[in-house]
């Protein structure tokens, strides 16, 4: 054969022994993924579909709580996650990894403000979270009175259901310690004002804020005072602002009574006061103050000694304060109470004694 047909025969075989497979349809190839990719979509979007609502679902669920109504404090500096670490303890059951996720959507999740809160049964998650970036705390309120000692301050803090109590068996001078208050007496350093405060925050926290308070008003009125004013520091002044405030029955007479004592202490006479008596007595006094009390000789009669006592004898508000350092343009030397709640003042000891007779004793 030629070389010719020879090829022709081995292309014939060749084509006789391969395997032969159905030609493929046009655009078979491309819609085999096209349905898997949509079933993929599916099925993602029925998973985030129910991802989501679950999330919403939780979202605007009522929390489970231990009691109905729970009170906790978020402690300052705390993260999100260690606040839901201090809601748990007080008991309200909440997810942490959840509630994170939902504060990161909201955007507020370093937004967590420190306080106390109460929440009622029936909130939701999102009702919290709120609740927590608004900062909707609740406040607790405590009125400290102009006049007070520290002795029945303490006695107020301690029956306040709000406070929490941690300078409960701590004598005065500790707490003076804790408060950075020289000399152990807290007498006098704390300034009478109605407060509000975090409930179940400290007493402690209390009273350094009462301590600040009144460092800041006595440096203020100090730094303004009269000249020629016989007090060799501040403190001499609150220890006379103490001392106005227990004497006066009317405000308009404070600034007369502060100038009596000025008076007094500038031409070197006893202060003779009773309410500085009465303090020294402290626990032996009944409530009526006898003649052998004005002799019984203590640190803070002024009776029996010169000049002013050792400690204020009360807690002086705003007014005592600058009475004391900017007393009235007056030379009296003595006073009596009308028995109104004024005062009778008296530039000699003849016309004190005419005031007393009238005003004390009832002769006309």
């Amino acid at each position: 054969s030629c070389r010719k047909c020879s090829f022709m025969v081995c292309d014939i075989i060749a084509v006789v022994q391969r395997p032969s497979f159905p030609r493929a349809r046009p655009g078979a190839s491309q819609r085999v993924p096209l349905r898997l990719f949509l079933k993929l979509f599916l099925l993602i979007s029925v998973v985030l579909a129910t991802l989501i609502g679950t999330a919403v679902w939780w979202a605007n669920a009522p929390i489970r709580m231990r009691e109905p109504t729970v009170d906790f404090r978020i402690a300052s500096g705390s993260s999100l996650r260690a606040a839901v670490a201090q809601m748990q303890d007080a008991g309200i059951a909440i997810n942490p990894d959840l509630l994170a996720l939902l504060a990161r959507w909201r955007g507020v999740a370093t937004g967590i403000k420190a306080g106390s809160y109460s929440i009622n049964q029936g909130l939701t998650p999102e009702q919290l979270l709120a609740k927590l970036a608004r900062g909707d705390v609740t406040q607790g309120e405590l009125a400290l009175v102009d006049g007070w000692t520290f002795r029945q301050w303490r006695t107020r803090l301690d029956q306040h259901p709000d406070l929490k109590h941690e300078t409960r068996g701590l004598s005065e001078a500790e707490i003076a310690t804790r408060l950075g208050i020289e000399g152990g007496r807290i007498e006098g350093w704390l300034f009478p004002d109605t407060y509000l405060f975090d409930k179940q925050s400290s007493d402690l926290e209390l009273l350094a804020r009462a301590h600040r308070t009144m460092r800041k008003k006595l440096d203020s009125a100090w730094a303004e005072r009269d000249t020629g004013l016989p007090y060799r520091n501040a403190y001499e002044a609150l220890i006379m602002a103490s001392i106005v405030e227990k004497e006066t029955g009317r405000s308009e007479d404070r600034s007369l009574i502060a100038a009596v004592f000025v008076n007094r202490l500038r031409k070197g006479m006893l202060l003779q006061t009773d309410p500085t008596v009465i303090y020294g007595l402290e626990d032996k006094f009944d409530g009526n103050l006898r003649k052998r009390d004005l002799q019984a000789d203590t640190p803070y009669n002024t009776y029996t000694r010169p000049g002013l006592p050792p400690s204020p004898i009360a807690m002086p508000g705003s007014a005592a304060l600058l009475a004391a350092l900017h007393p009235a343009p007056s030379d009296a030397l003595y006073f009596v109470a009308r028995g109104d709640g004024s005062s009778q003042f008296s530039r000699t000891l003849d016309e004190h004694n005419k005031a007393v007779s009238k005003y004390q004793k009832g002769n006309k």
